[in-house]
């Protein structure tokens, strides 16, 4: 028998996890994983979600600092 995954407060999720379910609803993967746990994706599909997390905390990490700049002048 299957393990049964803690249910999941979406209203109380760190912004990590925050980012990671947004991509996962991208990416039309969110029912499954509230259905069925992340254990229940693909290799692939958990390599997309982390590639694309990667990608956008680079990117807010860009903006802060480019808003940080402007901040000064």
């Amino acid at each position: 028998m299957p393990k049964k995954e803690k249910n999941i407060d979406l209203n109380n999720l760190t912004p990590e996890e925050e980012l990671k379910y947004e991509i996962a609803g991208e990416l039309g993967l969110l029912d499954q994983v509230l259905n069925q746990g992340w254990k229940s994706l693909t290799a692939k599909e958990t390599g997309r979600i982390g590639g694309m997390m990667t990608k956008r905390k680079k990117q807010m990490k860009h903006e802060a600092l480019l808003s940080e700049q402007e901040m000064v002048k």
